[in-house]
């Protein structure tokens, strides 16, 4: 139902050839000031997005979110002596 995405960021040396980009995935977020863009593609085809985006005269560098690698569930470490503060109610 869902396609798994995944995120690269394209720095440019120009904006001009933007349209370009939106061959390869959905265009999330253009920087006019830093001139990158943060373009979401399938996480199957990204090492191939990147090798062919890499390959064009206008880009600067490119570089694949590790969003979706990195654990994304945090666990809260409580100080013991506030834990008896709170069940005192002071």
């Amino acid at each position: 139902m869902f396609e798994k995405r995944q995120g690269i960021i394209i720095w440019l040396h120009s904006l001009k050839q933007l349209k370009m980009l939106r061959k390869f995935g959905n265009v999330h977020y253009v920087s006019k000031r830093l001139k990158y863009v943060v373009l979401y593609c399938d996480m199957d085809a990204v090492d191939q997005t990147v090798q062919k985006i890499s390959s064009y005269s206008f880009v600067k560098r490119v570089e694949p979110s590790y969003k979706p690698f990195l654990k994304l569930e945090f666990e809260s470490k409580v100080d013991k002596a506030k834990e008896y503060d709170y069940k005192l109610g002071l």
